[in-house]
């Protein structure tokens, strides 16, 4: 189970007025579960996302950034989503880049749109033909189910190794009009986003220029999607959407105003939530691990650092164990790529214990105090470097052998 993540309820997910989602169990990899979700959008709603930068990018990566730009010359909005689980329709080639227009093609149909403003997206396993004719039957029961509180159902039938559905719902109050925003996301394995296999959709009731929400959805996605790891893998498939349905009486049109500030506050709170619900359902968790780097030169310094202790095997799995091997941290900091880190500046601590002082073993240090805090389920690793004022924070999970016995059995 994940870890300290309780299972989300059906009745604390807001419908965010503009959208509609409906499901179907499509039987694309397994008879009876939803794996089919359809998200239609109010006519006023603008669209923004981030993809994985993983150049064998999945066929509905490259049609959905693909229609984004084709909408934004034509004027025209995006009006749907469609999301498969249990095929990534990645490293298919033409073929599968066929089956994802037609998916578009399909559901453009049924709903009185032109193709290119649907976007597609999928997960699952890599490699497969996508079969299409199950999504393709699936869609009229998906939009059969269209409501406006079927967000639980939705974040159900986008998951694939996750043991719980992932969502969550906040709302703040910008000029007297109360902002509403839910979102869902879905991921717990193969997560190293760099953009964040992992998807994130996210709606608020706001009405938000294109190019604002451009910027929105870039900023929210560096401090939260683009902040976990759980194994280093960069999936093909990786995206984040934000959608800004514009059916509140709150209309944002510039980065540099009041009203941007607290919508970016809130959304990019709730993205943060919703990434860390990834990790904490990490494939074979049992802890949440929190790695700060401060006094840094710059933050791209310190997330090397931070991301370099975070991917160490032996860093996760002496997590795992509960066994204070911390020179590991030390190595992996050693290893980051930052050739001109003088270590002899150099601070370690593991919550509140002072591990490592001037860049050598702190003569206060007692295992046993390491051994304390090694054995909670949420530890916070922080490092700093006596170089400037920049910091990042990272979030992973240990390396079970649960880990292993999912990724081997992940095709079965």
């Amino acid at each position: 189970m994940a870890v300290n993540s309780p299972l989300p309820l059906a009745t604390n997910l807001t419908p965010v007025s503009g959208i509609l989602l409906g499901h179907a169990e499509a039987g694309i990899k397994k008879p009876n579960r939803k794996d089919l979700l359809v998200l239609q959008l109010a006519e006023s709603a603008t669209v923004a996302g981030v993809f994985t930068t993983n150049r064998f990018c999945a066929a509905p990566v490259q049609v959905a950034k693909a229609h984004l730009a084709a909408v934004a010359q034509s004027g025209r909005r995006i009006r749907a989503l469609v999301i498969n689980t249990g095929n990534a329709n990645a490293g298919t080639g033409a073929p599968g880049l066929a089956d994802a227009h037609a998916t578009c093609a399909a559901l453009a149909g049924l709903l009185g749109c032109d193709p290119t403003q649907i976007l597609p997206f999928s997960t699952g396993v890599i490699l497969e033909p996508l079969p299409l004719d199950r999504v393709v039957a699936g869609l009229p029961q998906a939009i059969k189910n269209l409501t406006q509180d079927n967000w639980f159902n939705a974040a159900e039938s986008i998951m694939t190794t996750d043991t719980q559905p992932k969502a969550a719902s906040r709302s703040v109050v910008i000029n007297g009009v109360t902002i509403t925003l839910t979102g869902i996301s879905k991921g717990a394995g193969m997560i190293k986003p760099n953009m964040a296999t992992m998807l994130g959709f996210l709606a608020c009731d706001a009405k938000v220029a294109q190019p604002v929400l451009d910027h929105l959805v870039k900023q929210a996605a560096d401090t939260s999607f683009n902040c976990i790891t759980i194994d280093g893998d960069t999936s093909t498939n990786d995206s984040f959407m934000l959608i800004a349905t514009g059916t509140a009486a709150l209309e944002i049109n510039d980065i540099g105003s009041t009203e941007y500030v607290a919508l970016a506050q809130a959304v990019t709170g709730i993205s943060q939530q919703l990434a860390q619900m990834i990790i904490r359902d990490g494939e074979g968790a049992t802890k949440f691990i929190t790695v700060t780097v401060e006094q840094g030169r710059n933050a791209e310094e310190c997330r090397k650092i931070a991301y370099s202790i975070a991917h160490s095997p032996l860093v996760k799995t002496a997590f795992f164990a509960s066994d204070p091997n911390l020179g590991r941290i030390l190595c992996a900091i050693g290893y980051a790529g930052v050739d001109d880190l003088d270590v002899s500046q150099l601070n370690l601590y593991l919550d509140d214990v002072w591990v490592a002082k001037n860049g050598g073993r702190n003569s206060d240090y007692q295992e046993q105090d390491g051994q304390r805090v090694m054995q909670q389920s949420e530890i916070t690793v922080r490092v700093t470097l006596a170089r400037g004022s920049a910091s990042a924070t990272v979030w992973t999970c240990d390396l079970s052998h649960e880990y292993v016995t999912i990724n081997a059995d992940y095709r079965s």
